[in-house]
């Protein structure tokens, strides 16, 4: 998923790489991936370059849906 890095991350609109980060979280989980939901969360915010707070919104929302 290199086209979540470089400028075009940066020209994200707001909002757009925690919609992309959610919707790569929901693929993981739908191809079977079995890390726990808080790791997965983790590698996501580094992956789509989350804000603390952004991090913290798929912790409290996400990873904790079952």
């Amino acid at each position: 998923m290199a086209e979540h890095f470089g400028t075009e991350q940066r020209l994200a609109p707001q909002g757009e790489l925690l919609r992309r980060a959610m919707r790569w979280l929901d693929e993981r989980r739908r191809e079977g991936v079995e890390l726990p939901r808080g790791r997965l969360v983790e590698e996501a915010a580094v992956r789509f370059n989350l804000t603390p707070w952004e991090e913290e919104f798929l912790l409290q929302s996400w990873a904790r849906d079952t």
